[in-house]
């Protein structure tokens, strides 16, 4: 070399751009590895090569390592935690959620039917209310001596036309006469012996039987046939028929 140098100083042909890259490889290393020894190498004409070597471990190094993975073991054992008590508080809700939902659907349903029991038999209470009305027509109809009697007509035409009107909302009449007594549609209001019927028949009627959209209002208030009672063997017999037949 032409020109005199400091002490230790030496001059190179290296292009820029190497050693730019060198020094961007030398921070590489330096972030990724912890403690490594980096030593500059020269021999190359064109650039700079250089060799790392990682640096033996340090026990203070060890030590902070095991700390960090005890922390982060820590860290994760309390989110696993945390985790395992949120999911049992979704679970909760869900099931909440699932309650209601099942309430809610049964309330819905039960308003449906009670809004259908309302619409069906709402007129209950007026309708026997007005089955007295219904009962003194009839009444007045079995007292009557002539089919020709005018007021007759007219309080037959009053009922048909009444009937019309509740048949209209659901109501219908039944009569129980001659039939088996039923004690789900009739009300039996005393015995009657007789040998013109088979026990248990329906020989009276003191009122009909009304239902409202098929549901029994009003059972029909009957009086049911029974046996007559065996006559007294002997001369009981002859006294009793000699009395008339009286008790």
């Amino acid at each position: 070399m032409a020109d005199s140098h400091e002490k230790g100083a030496f001059q190179a042909d290296i292009p820029a751009d190497a050693v730019e890259e060198a020094l961007r490889s030398v921070e590489h290393v330096a972030e990724v590895a912890q403690g490594a020894h980096v030593t500059e190498a020269a021999g190359a004409p064109e650039g700079v090569a250089l060799e790392v070597e990682p640096a033996a471990e340090r026990p203070a190094d060890a030590g902070a390592l095991a700390e960090r993975v005890k922390s982060l073991e820590a860290q994760l054992e309390l989110s696993q935690t945390k985790a395992r008590e949120t999911l049992g508080r979704l679970e909760e809700a869900h099931d909440r959620y699932l309650r209601s939902a099942a309430d809610l659907e049964n309330y819905r349903k039960r308003a449906a039917r009670e809004k259908e029991e309302i619409q069906k038999f709402g007129a209950e209470r007026l309708l026997k209310d007005l089955l007295p009305v219904v009962d003194g027509l009839d009444r007045a109809l079995a007292a009557a001596t002539s089919p020709d009697d005018p007021l007759r007509k007219g309080v037959e035409l009053v009922r048909a036309t009444f009937e019309q009107t509740l048949g209209r909302h659901g109501v219908k009449g039944f009569s129980a006469l001659g039939q088996p007594f039923d004690p789900a549609r009739h009300e039996a209001l005393m015995q009657v012996p007789t040998a013109d019927a088979a026990p248990g028949t329906v020989v009276l009627e003191h009122a009909r039987g009304f239902t409202l959209n098929e549901r029994l209002v009003r059972p029909a208030m009957v009086g049911v046939a029974v046996a007559l009672p065996a006559a007294p063997a002997g001369g009981a017999a002859g006294e009793t028929g000699e009395g008339g037949g009286a008790p």
